[in-house]
């Protein structure tokens, strides 16, 4: 049974879907993520004043989040509260007949090297401790991820992501570059064999009144192999790890596989 902030979120998304404009500028940051205000406004013909009424709506909606870079303040879409739906009313029917809500789910492809490659953003009812326990406990992530993530989460300390089939096998690998429990969590992210530089996961957490504001940003990835993985992979994830955390159950099994 739904929760009164989880129907009040749920409106929230609607209510910003509702208006073409506001769609449109979600279009604008499925093509090109992390935009500023001013090349929003360019793309849409209007003042910066109805842009930002238009982009605060989204971003109260959390279908947008923003980072800022020097003096720039950059938009991302957020794909989490779509996915959410998704997860928890649209698989429930026939999914062919339902294929134009997929125009508006996100994966976040950019053109700029210099932006973030993806922003997620997502609320959860929890304590900062809670949630990182859960992003650093190997059997926790076990639970929502499909693997096991396993290191001592140190400064300089390697990290695994090892599949939960018995065989120890990690998918992924990297160092552990910040660790500030339970703030922020930074780790480098590659394939045991690649050759390419790694891309960087950042894990933010900060109080929100009585929920905690996950965001998660990964960047640098080499290829579009990879943007599609991660454009998938996130969502699901931290859909995932927020029913586990809200609910005790998770929405669905072994979310992301690279």
């Amino acid at each position: 049974m739904q929760s009164e902030s989880d129907r009040s979120a749920l409106d929230q998304v609607f209510k910003a879907l509702a208006d073409h404009t506001r769609r449109y500028l979600l279009d604008l940051l499925h093509e090109d993520n992390g935009q500023t205000l001013g090349e929003l406004c360019e793309r849409v013909e209007m003042t910066r004043q109805s842009a930002t009424q238009h982009l605060a709506v989204l971003e109260a909606a959390n279908l947008v989040s923003t980072v800022r870079r020097g003096r720039e303040k950059l938009h991302y879409l957020n794909p989490v509260p779509l996915h959410e739906i998704q997860e928890r009313w649209i698989d429930k029917f026939e999914r062919p007949r339902l294929r134009a809500l997929s125009a508006i789910k996100q994966r976040a492809e950019e053109a700029m090297t210099d932006k973030p490659t993806f922003v997620y953003v997502t609320y959860i009812e929890s304590t900062p401790e809670k949630v990182w326990n859960a992003l650093t406990d190997a059997e926790l992530t076990a639970q929502y991820w499909g693997h096991r993530n396993v290191s001592d989460w140190q400064v300089g300390s390697k990290w695994e992501h090892q599949r939960i089939d018995g065989t120890k096998t990690a998918d992924v690998v990297g160092t552990v570059l910040e660790s500030i429990p339970p703030k922020r969590l930074v780790a480098s992210w590659n394939g045991p064999d690649s050759v390419e530089e790694p891309s960087q996961v950042t894990f933010d957490l900060e109080p929100h009144g009585d929920v905690v504001r996950l965001t998660v940003t990964h960047e640098n990835l080499a290829n579009a192999a990879d943007h599609k993985a991660v454009s998938g992979g996130w969502a699901a994830v931290l859909s995932n790890l927020k029913s586990l955390l809200e609910t005790g159950s998770t929405l669905s099994t072994a979310p992301w596989e690279m």
